[in-house]
């Protein structure tokens, strides 16, 4: 006699992938019921002027930790930074602010002027 691979019956397996699609819908759902909240940002930026134009613009996508974890850059760059964010990322800094953003960034996470000649 031989023997056939046990499988379930064809009722049992048509109703079991419905079954187990509403299951994973469910707890998809379940899940994004919960209540859930990034943590506050606690890094600020280094005090100076320009440091609320960096907080109401750079905070939008960056953290602070993030902008003063990067090597630091000239005025130039600085200036190329900001712009690539305006332009590619839609950045929505005011052109009447550049100027003093590009100047903070520089001042407070840039290359020091004594650094340079190193």
């Amino acid at each position: 006699m031989k023997h056939k691979h046990l499988r379930p019956p064809l009722v049992v397996r048509a109703l079991a992938r419905p079954a187990t699609l509403l299951l994973s819908a469910a707890m998809f759902s379940i899940s994004l019921a919960q209540d859930w909240q990034l943590p506050k940002e606690t890094q600020k930026f280094k005090p100076g002027p320009g440091a609320e134009l960096a907080t109401s613009n750079c905070l939008l996508c960056h953290s602070a930790d993030y902008v003063s974890t990067q090597p630091p850059l000239t005025r130039t760059a600085w200036k190329a930074t900001v712009d690539k964010m305006r332009v590619k990322y839609g950045a929505p800094i005011s052109t009447n602010k550049l100027d003093e953003l590009i100047d903070y960034l520089a001042a407070t996470y840039g290359i020091r002027a004594d650094a340079r000649g190193r």
